[in-house]
């Protein structure tokens, strides 16, 4: 689960919502259609009620840029499965492809929070040998392989570095394909652009509060591990239209 929790962004549509309700008598003012109870004092506090909601809306935004960006372990998972286990049996081929008789995979990723640490666990099969008359004539290999990495800030992207080879295989044929794998494809594969998620839960904003918010500029400022998600402290620079 990924949840946007930043103070702006509720507030935002709020004060939204209040502007549009505060300034609907206007419609009729505008289209020259006086409501009943219209007097001839109407429009002009009509526009004193639509300027002084927009000066306390300004107001409130300045005080609501920072906010936080939740996303769960299992929404990371999630991701590092969509981005790089994704052939049709569930794995990442580091050798060879599934119609190869010889080859090196890794499958059944799992993810957990390890104090300040991300640890990446998975599964590699290997069949080493030499392929006569399709089939692999060698050996089957099974074995844990696991990796742990620390989040970082990359913009407005929440990325992933000290890359830590925990477990990796005996054998030097496996290692050559395994640990590139696992200290790059792994972490480049769990990346998620912070600024495009909330561009996605502003879209809708049109449809909730008749005024289109625009993410202009996101910072990320830290990302913490909390409990069993990442806690991503960000400011940003929003546009009403």
């Amino acid at each position: 689960m990924i949840t946007l929790m930043t103070t702006f962004y509720r507030r935002l549509l709020w004060f939204l919502s209040r502007l549009r309700a505060m300034t609907r008598p206007l419609s009729g003012f505008f289209l020259n259609k006086k409501p009943s109870f219209a007097t001839p004092e109407t429009p002009r506090r009509n526009r004193a009620t639509a300027l002084l909601a927009a000066l306390i809306f300004l107001a409130a935004l300045q005080q609501c840029r920072a906010g936080e960006l939740t996303i769960s372990r299992d929404a990371l998972q999630r991701t590092l499965k969509q981005q790089l286990f994704s052939a049709s049996n569930g794995r990442y081929y580091l050798k060879g492809n599934p119609q190869s008789a010889c080859f090196i995979s890794a499958e059944d990723p799992k993810l957990s929070f390890e104090q300040d640490r991300i640890v990446v666990r998975m599964v590699t099969h290997a069949r080493l040998g030499h392929q006569v008359a399709g089939a692999c004539i060698g050996v089957n290999l099974a074995f844990p392989a696991q990796v742990s990495l620390a989040p970082d800030a990359e913009g407005e992207t929440i990325g992933f570095r000290d890359a830590r080879l925990d477990k990796v295989s005996d054998q030097k044929e496996i290692n050559f394909v395994l640990s590139p794998f696992l200290r790059r494809q792994v972490p480049s594969g769990m990346k998620v652009n912070a600024a495009e998620l909330i561009r996605g839960a502003l879209a809708g904003s049109t449809v909730s509060s008749g005024y289109k918010v625009s993410l202009e500029r996101l910072k990320i400022h830290s990302i913490v591990i909390q409990g069993d998600a990442l806690v991503v402290d960000v400011d940003g620079d929003l546009s009403i239209k």
